[in-house]
């Protein structure tokens, strides 16, 4: 099994700017990629930002220019940075991992983003 916490979430100004953070133990040799969704209110979980076990990564259309997505091996944490936000970036940030059985879930950090 894999577990996933996540951290980093907050109240931030618009153009403000997060680094948000999940840290994954356990069973991580099983995890073949790992990636951030995001849960807006009345709206579906939606990707926004994965990485492969070879460091191939991949972004939404909408955030790609704004968010950054990278691991460290070491302390095994995935991160989000999160730059020039604005209010449609408030939602519950998810970390998810991949095996190839199943995908586990961490429990969310909520971004809110407003003046």
């Amino acid at each position: 099994q894999v577990q996933l916490v996540e951290s980093g979430g907050g109240l931030v100004q618009p153009g403000g700017s997060l680094r948000l953070s999940c840290a994954a133990s356990g069973d991580i040799f099983s995890i073949y990629h790992m990636g951030w969704y995001r849960q807006a209110p009345g709206k579906q979980r939606a990707m926004v930002a994965q990485i492969t076990r070879a460091g191939d990564i991949n972004y939404a259309e909408s955030v790609k220019d704004r968010f950054t997505i990278s691991r460290d091996d070491a302390k095994n944490t995935l991160y989000l940075q999160i730059d020039k936000l604005k209010s449609d970036d408030t939602a519950v940030y998810y970390c998810n991992a991949a095996t190839f059985t199943i995908t586990y879930w961490g429990q969310g950090t909520q971004v809110t983003v407003s003046s």
